[in-house]
């Protein structure tokens, strides 16, 4: 449990700074680079103390989850450049639990239990006082784009985790090796796109250096920790825990942000937060 409150912490702090600086594709990229170099020592100490060998799975898992990580990062920082933190953090961290779940009834055929019903039923509860949609168009596109990239967000959410899970408990890859190699396919992709982007490149880490080097320790240390914890705790335990970040990350666009209706943007935190575990007792 510490491991996740933990990684909750490290994920809402890295989110608020992502948020701050509206990077694109460059920026991720940027972040990607360095995340390697500055987890490399820690690949090398592993590396000789497990005996770690590289196999196929490996090479997949990590092909399919950058795939996926790339997804994420690209729809949540065009979210943030569109809308608010606080509308589109709790949205995709409660998002992703819910179309699992949906999911898992739709094609797995599992039953639909009361607390599923309770659960479904406080996160879209959630999702309404957080919105707050009203009949006017006009005052509903900035909430409406919150919306539509949170939801995206979620989805890829619940795709990265499944693979990434199935890649930790199925077949035992160790959760820094796979977070790093994602990270290594990620720069590979992405590169041809960003090394067209020159100025772009120059501005990010002439404004963002720091930050990025900041993301790029708190990203994958929040990420692996929740890896580790899927070790040792079933998903349906590990999962509500590590979205107390919910919470966090709206208490923050809040406070240091200064966005508007901080308060109700809490307590529909609150009703997502008690979606999720309710989904998790299903």
């Amino acid at each position: 449990m510490v491991l996740v409150l933990t990684a909750a912490v490290l994920h809402a702090t890295w989110n608020l700074l992502a948020k701050k600086t509206k990077g694109k594709t460059p920026f991720i990229w940027l972040q990607y680079i360095a995340s390697n170099f500055l987890y490399l020592p820690f690949l090398f100490v592993q590396s000789i103390r497990d005996h770690i060998s590289y196999s196929l799975p490996l090479l997949w898992f990590s092909l399919t989850s950058s795939i996926l990580h790339l997804g994420y990062f690209i729809v949540l920082q065009k979210g943030y450049r569109s809308a608010d933190l606080s509308v589109v953090y709790p949205l995709a961290r409660g998002s992703g639990p819910l179309l699992s779940f949906i999911a898992a009834i739709l094609f797995l055929h599992e039953q639909l239990k009361l607390s599923s019903v309770i659960g479904l039923l406080l996160i879209i509860a959630g999702v309404l006082v957080i919105t707050r949609l009203s009949f006017k168009m006009e005052n509903n596109s900035k909430i409406m784009t919150g919306i539509t990239y949170g939801v995206l967000t979620g989805l890829f959410i619940a795709l990265y985790t499944f693979n990434d899970t199935v890649a930790v408990k199925t077949y035992a890859i160790s959760p820094l090796i796979l977070t790093l190699a994602t990270n290594l396919f990620s720069v590979v992709l992405l590169s041809p796109f960003v090394l067209r982007q020159k100025d772009e490149l120059k501005r990010e880490l002439k404004t963002h250096k720091w930050i990025i080097v900041v993301i790029a320790l708190l990203s994958p240390a929040a990420y692996i920790l929740v890896l580790e914890a899927l070790k040792y705790a079933p998903l349906t335990v590990v999962a509500p825990a590590r979205e107390t970040s919910i919470l966090l990350g709206v208490f923050m666009g809040s406070r240091v942000l200064n966005e508007e209706d901080g308060k109700r943007r809490l307590i529909a935190s609150v009703l997502i937060l008690g979606g999720i575990v309710a989904l998790s007792l299903s």
